[in-house]
């Protein structure tokens, strides 16, 4: 037992090593010859061409694919691009070499720390620039029966049951990630806590493998064993090599191997063997979600349900001992997954449990019956498909009914705001003992870091401060105090609501005091920004929100116009002032005033726009306060 204990802690110190490595030195870099090299100021248009490792996706603003690039104007290039298409009336699939002629430009990167741009998402992709289309050919179209198989059981689907409930049904086929959900499912299943029945995994090939082998429960081994190959296979060509579907793909065929072998095989071994070689080939899945996800939730179900299930169990009478289990392994992956979710979201669904206790038993047999009505959509005549696929579509109808309802439950979503890596690593050092199961002593001792995460978090969210984001001209300013918040807007639109949004949800506000919106037209989006706030001010017919003298006010939260018609504002944060200048003007009119009347003491200033070099340097030498944002 001591010698593999030992081996066991081996493993695993190297598995840490490993994650270490890629998560610190596993990023891709771009090579000498990728066209981020030949970004050009000012910009110049270029021909490049290549193979598109995507469909065209479509969005309100227009349409974009990746393109792996082999020539840059007549040269030999490597790398990859982000073909963004104003139109999208060419189809373009995956696998055809185009020849597009644009404007290179590299991604903008985050407005904000906590949101993430356009250039960290492509660099995960192993992308750093973009090709504004103006002009796209295709040169070549080749063969491509596993994309064209995906597409088209997609489009079968889509016609057979509509858009939403055959896009949701593809999606338990092929993973999200093969298939554009419409964005409304996508957000019920992730505020419910179901958005792992929507990505392939694990869970979708257990549910195929486990039906093939007890088909073939009575067949030699010599013919099981290259059935079940086969289904391995046929999932990892429908789902395609995403990080989450190579670890539960290895882990099951390990597993299948030394079960049919006759020897029995140890969940964590396999677990730490499948996650290190995918981490010795490809360091870089380190950094991928997925694969952290999937890897947490294995872990947990392996290493913490059993424990959970048995503690259950004593507590259940005998009759309602199967419930033990359905309620141990959604929990066990909920907590081994937490700390990745408030890292990365800064939120937590907190109706998770019941929302898999309630919808579980329906995505094991609605994912067998995707799968089926899949080669029935392939193979039936079109006209007698929806009358066949009638069960099937009345049961993705109410999935996708459930998980919208419990997405609207009160309080369905915890915002708790972005952490710190350390405050998150803190808190995995707490919770560990507790998963691991470990004696009284080490999780008396585990409460420590724990509670120190939970304390400097909370002071971090209940301090004062502003935070300032500027994108495509547009201006937020988000105030906080004591755990509270508002935002001053410039502009009024749906993209500043949207941003609005997102700006208080990684800050961990679910509700705003107020907001002031300073565009002098009319928004159209006016519910948008209700929803966000409990009151929300902007211009009607040319009058300012709030009159001189007036006070948009909460507690420790206040704002208000410094003179008439100078478009100044006074923002008051706890002990805090802030001069607040949204435009030029308002800045013109402090000139005007410092001349003949002294400036009061304030904490800082904020620029609602981008000064001159000259408004720079009469800004860093008169304006009060020894802080700037904006500047």
């Amino acid at each position: 037992m001591r010698p593999r204990r030992s081996a066991d802690a081996i493993a695993i110190c190297l598995l840490a090593l490993l994650v270490l490595r890629g998560l610190f030195w596993g990023a891709p870099a771009p090579s000498r010859v990728d066209p981020s090299r030949l970004i050009q100021t000012p910009p110049a248009a270029v021909a490049i061409s290549g193979r598109l490792l995507a469909d065209v996706r479509r969005f309100s603003s227009g349409c974009s694919a990746l393109l792996e690039v082999d020539r840059i104007e007549a040269r030999r290039g490597d790398g990859r691009t982000e073909l963004q298409l104003p139109a999208c009336s060419a189809p373009l699939q995956q696998g055809w070499r185009v020849q597009a002629i644009g404007v290179l430009r590299r991604p903008l990167p985050a407005a904000h720390p906590l949101l993430p741009g356009s250039a960290e998402r492509l660099a995960r992709q192993g992308s750093w620039s973009q090709l504004r289309v103006e002009s796209i050919k295709v040169l070549q179209r080749p063969w491509t029966p596993l994309v064209d198989l995906r597409r088209d059981v997609a489009q079968r689907l889509q016609r057979a049951l509509g858009p939403r409930r055959g896009g949701f049904l593809a999606a338990l086929v092929l993973g999200s990630a093969q298939v554009q959900l419409s964005a409304d499912i996508r957000e019920a299943f992730r505020m419910a806590g179901l958005s792992h029945a929507l990505a392939a995994s694990g869970f979708h090939l257990s549910v195929l493998l486990g039906t093939v082998l007890m088909l073939a429960r009575r067949w030699p081994p010599g013919l099981r064993l290259p059935l079940a190959a086969m289904a391995l296979l046929l999932f990892v060509c429908l789902a395609g090599a995403q990080p989450s579907v190579v670890r539960a793909v290895l882990m099951a065929a390990m597993a299948l191997l030394i079960r049919e072998a006759g020897h029995h095989s140890r969940p964590l071994g396999v677990l730490v063997l499948t996650l290190s070689g995918m981490l010795l080939l490809r360091p870089a899945w380190a950094l991928s979600i997925g694969f952290q996800f999937s890897a947490a939730a294995t872990a947990g179900l392996i290493l913490t349900a059993p424990r959970l299930e048995r503690a259950v169990q004593a507590w259940l009478p005998d009759r309602c001992q199967g419930l033990a289990a359905a309620f141990s392994i959604p929990l066990a992956a909920l907590l081994w997954t937490l700390p990745l979710q408030l890292l990365h979201f800064g939120a937590m669904p907190l109706y998770a449990l019941v929302a898999n206790l309630l919808v579980a038993p329906l995505l094991a047999p609605l994912t067998l019956l995707a799968m089926l009505s899949a080669l029935l959509v392939l193979v039936g005549p079109p006209s007698v498909l929806p009358l066949l696929l009638w069960p099937v579509h009345q049961l993705a109808g109410l999935v996708i009914t459930m998980a919208s309802w419990i997405s609207h439950w009160p309080g369905t979503q915890l915002l708790t705001g972005r952490p710190q890596e350390w405050v998150i690593a803190l808190f995995v050092l707490g919770l560990l003992p507790w998963l691991l199961g470990a004696g009284p002593c080490r999780r008396c001792w585990s409460l420590i870091p724990l509670a120190i995460a939970l304390f400097a978090h909370g002071l971090l969210q209940f301090s004062d401060g502003l935070v300032a984001v500027e994108r495509f001209g547009r201006h937020w300013l988000l105030a906080c105090h004591h755990g509270r918040a508002a935002v001053v807007s410039t502009h009024g639109d749906a993209r500043s609501c949207r941003m609005a949004k997102r700006l208080a949800a990684v800050h961990g506000h679910a509700r705003l005091d107020w907001v002031m919106l300073l565009d002098p037209v009319a928004t159209e989006v006016m519910v948008c920004w209700q929803a966000l706030a409990h009151r929300a001010e902007a211009p009607q017919q040319g009058q300012a929100p709030i009159a001189i003298g007036q006070v948009l006010r909460s507690d420790g939260l206040s704002v208000q116009h410094l003179q008439h018609r100078s478009g100044a504002l006074l923002m008051r944060v706890g002990p805090q002032s802030w001069q607040l200048f949204p435009s030029p003007q308002a800045l013109w009119a402090l000139q005007h005033r410092q001349r003949s009347k002294p400036q009061q003491m304030i904490t800082g200033t904020w620029l609602g726009f981008k000064p001159s070099a000259p408004q720079r340097r009469w800004l860093l030498k008169h304006a009060a306060g020894s802080r700037f944002i904006g500047l």
